[in-house]
């Protein structure tokens, strides 16, 4: 098995080196990898196996039933150490290790008689009919495989091959940080209880940002289809931003939210941008629902569209709706073109946000790697309907399908393991909207 990779990637900072025109990499063993970028440069590294932690009587008060009607991550109590922000790990949990009792080193109770477990997700409960006693207290024993990132880099001087081990975690582990001049040539997913590597866990870096030429369309559009809001910004006039979306928007589990929510480091940057800028930032949002919700919800209600959305009458509102993903391109034209016109009808400005991708089983990704091109009609339909009626159009979508070529698998973004980026993949809605306005 080989791959290859961008010549540019095997150039040291201002340097040219004499090296393959195709840098190859290919597994010599379960744990072994080789990689070349010329005779004098090739080196064969020792992968570490994924880890394995060992969790002793985990103490659960009022241990609670198991519901199987649940999402699978939700079936009952989260084992603590495969938790992520909200949901479990998939395939973190070693099943064959799991292990309850009614004290420290006591009595094993039996799965599928006393308490069941899903075993995938690490969510368990018991069952009424079984010997854990309703609000009991157990103790929970069992094996856990956290992830990790490694990275093989070019030496700043360009005479090196490198190492570079990340650190393991449960959710969302972090690409090791490069010193000055190194180059990242490919990274390596360790995930959950990996047997062995595979091609499926080699992620080669062929870019290091999303690409200028990708972003030049609409890099700077605000200028033309932003008029309003444009003059706003350069004259120093009160300019009322909406974010309307869900809980992508309304970023509740995010450390320091109100500084790492999208809308936020975006504004951030947009100040920054233009010194003479009076931004008043709003924020509507509505977790675990869409548009469809909010359209439904009476007059009064917190999330009722008129009052909530329309009768603040914002300048510029910014729309993130992962949760409109189901709409058909029939229901998103006619849902999107009524927006539209309810939007122009109290003068305001729109940006659309295509939505980040999540699980890959939900959006019918076989791989993190090779998914250019998101398959949800939803995001294929917004890039159109943007088009076809001159509204900026934030395609964070597309950034987040090329994060693979930068050797970043994107659900270590996912701060719950499934849906909700964290401050790190927050920062990619920002630089996809900052891109949509000139440089001053």
């Amino acid at each position: 098995m080989k791959k290859t990779l961008s010549t540019a990637i095997a150039v040291a900072a201002g340097m040219t080196l004499a090296v393959a025109a195709e840098p190859v990499f290919s597994l010599t063993g379960d744990w072994n990898l080789k990689v070349s970028l010329s005779p004098a440069l090739e080196q064969t590294f020792a992968i570490d196996p994924a880890p394995i932690v060992k969790v002793v009587d985990e103490k659960v008060v009022n241990f609670p039933d198991y519901n199987p009607k649940g999402w699978e991550f939700n079936k009952g109590y989260k084992l603590n150490s495969v938790r992520a922000q909200e949901c479990t790990i998939k395939y973190a949990l070693d099943p064959a290790t799991l292990k309850i009792t009614d004290a420290p080193g006591g009595t094993a109770y039996a799965l599928g008689k006393d308490y069941q477990a899903e075993l995938s997700w690490g969510a368990v409960g018991r069952l009424a009919d079984g010997a854990i006693k309703e609000k009991q207290t157990v103790f929970i024993s069992y094996s856990y495989g956290p992830q990790r990132i490694d990275s093989i880099v070019l030496s700043a001087d360009g005479k090196k091959l490198l190492l570079k081990k990340g650190t393991p975690d449960v959710a969302m582990p972090k690409v090791p940080a490069l010193a000055a001049g190194e180059r990242a040539i490919l990274n390596v997913f360790v995930t959950p209880r990996l047997a062995k590597l595979s091609d499926a866990n080699l992620f080669p870096v062929t870019e290091t940002a999303y690409p200028e030429s990708l972003a030049a369309s609409s890099k700077g559009i605000a200028e033309k289809l932003l008029p309003k809001t444009m003059a706003k910004l350069r004259n120093g006039e009160k300019l009322r931003i909406l974010a309307w979306g869900d809980s992508v928007t309304d970023g509740g589990f995010l450390p320091e939210k109100e500084k790492n929510r999208w809308q936020a480091q975006f504004v951030t940057r947009l100040k920054a941008r233009f010194p003479k800028a009076d931004i008043e930032l709003l924020t509507q949002a509505w977790p675990g629902h869409n548009t469809d919700n909010y359209f439904a919800a009476p007059a009064g209600d917190i999330h009722n569209y008129q009052e909530k959305v329309l009768a603040l009458k914002p300048d510029l509102i910014i729309t993130e709706f992962i949760n409109d993903k189901g709409f058909s391109a029939e229901k998103t034209n006619e849902r999107y073109s009524k927006i539209l016109a309810d939007f122009k009808g109290i003068g305001a400005e729109w940006i659309i946000n295509t939505p980040h991708y999540d699980l890959p089983e939900w959006r019918k990704l076989k791989s993190q790697k090779d998914i250019d091109e998101d398959p949800n009609i939803y995001v294929k339909t917004l890039r159109e309907f943007a088009a076809k009626n001159n509204i900026p159009l934030s395609d964070v979508s597309a950034r987040y399908g090329r994060l693979w070529r930068q050797g970043i698998p994107y659900m270590t973004l996912m701060s719950n393991a499934i849906n909700h980026p964290g401050p790190d993949g927050m920062k990619i809605f920002a630089d996809s909207l900052i891109n949509l306005f000139p440089e001053k």
